[in-house]
């Protein structure tokens, strides 16, 4: 990986991934409220054909790397260490990459129970009470090349790898999987995020008597077919977005029994945390 490679990550989306979404577009002016500080007025634009973003506020911009650069406070090297360890989780402008398997060299130093103040505020911003968390969630600490030793929240999958996040980073450890969660129970829900399972939870305010299946990315909905033959309720909670509507799509062809789109209950909304967000439980 290296900085040319590194800028043809589409900026939007890795935005977004992040938790920024757009206040408003024009033409080719995408809007949001600045990563770099809190704000009522959108001050931070990207243009989508040169995928290059600027901060009105602070008076600079730049390219992708600049922009992690800026983001996490680092060197060019460990921004191309942060983006080579989530580079599949973006989609691509027309390149075309080959990768080494030393370039995702990771070490996990250690995986306790959550207990940093920064990882448990950002739960709280989302609405997620420990109780929940501690039952599901690892506080993971891990490094790259560089040595220099990251901490994040980490939700394991059925592969041993997990899905780590904190308020600057989101990525995995590891391979790429589903997490599947039994209780032999014939009722099954379906996720596309931990924060949303465990934002279930929290609306339900107790752990229903169901299993439940977190994608961890739209992109392994072919996973869990098979899987889901062995229930008599099919439950789903993907995003309001196009990635959660083709997955429903899937799952509702390949499946021989009907399955519940439940993103009606929060259709005014991203996804069933932002829900949760504005109920403010």
């Amino acid at each position: 990986m290296n900085c040319k490679m590194a800028n043809k990550i589409n900026l939007v989306t890795y935005l977004k991934s992040l938790g920024y979404n757009p206040v408003k577009t024009k033409n080719n002016s995408i809007w949001f409220l600045s990563p770099f500080r809190n704000e009522k007025t959108a001050s931070f634009k990207v243009d989508s054909n040169k995928n290059l973003w600027y901060d009105f506020g602070e008076g600079i911009g730049g390219t992708v790397v600049d922009f992690v650069m800026k983001f996490n406070e680092c060197s060019i090297k460990m921004a191309l260490e942060i983006i080579n360890s989530n580079i599949f989780s973006f989609p691509k402008q027309n390149m075309k990459i080959e990768l080494k398997t030393d370039e995702y060299q990771y070490t996990v130093s250690k995986v306790t129970k959550l207990s940093n103040l920064n990882l448990i505020n950002y739960l709280i911003s989302r609405r997620i009470r420990m109780k929940y968390a501690n039952k599901y969630l690892h506080q993971v600490h891990y490094s790259f090349k560089s040595k220099k030793e990251f901490y994040g929240i980490g939700f394991m999958n059925d592969s041993g790898g997990f899905e780590i996040r904190n308020s600057r980073f989101k990525g995995c450890l590891g391979k790429k999987d589903i997490t599947t969660i039994k209780n032999g129970s014939d009722v099954v829900a379906l996720f596309e995020s931990w924060s949303d399972f465990l934002s279930y939870l929290m609306l339900k305010r107790k752990t229903p008597n169901e299993s439940f299946i977190i994608l961890n990315s739209t992109s392994l909905v072919k996973k869990v077919i098979g899987l889901i033959d062995d229930f008599s309720i099919v439950k789903c909670y993907f995003d309001n977005d196009d990635a959660g509507e083709r997955a429903f799509k899937f799952l509702k062809e390949s499946f021989k029994s009907p399955i519940m789109d439940c993103r009606y209950y929060y259709k005014n909304y991203k996804d069933l945390n932002e829900y949760l967000m504005v109920r403010g439980f």
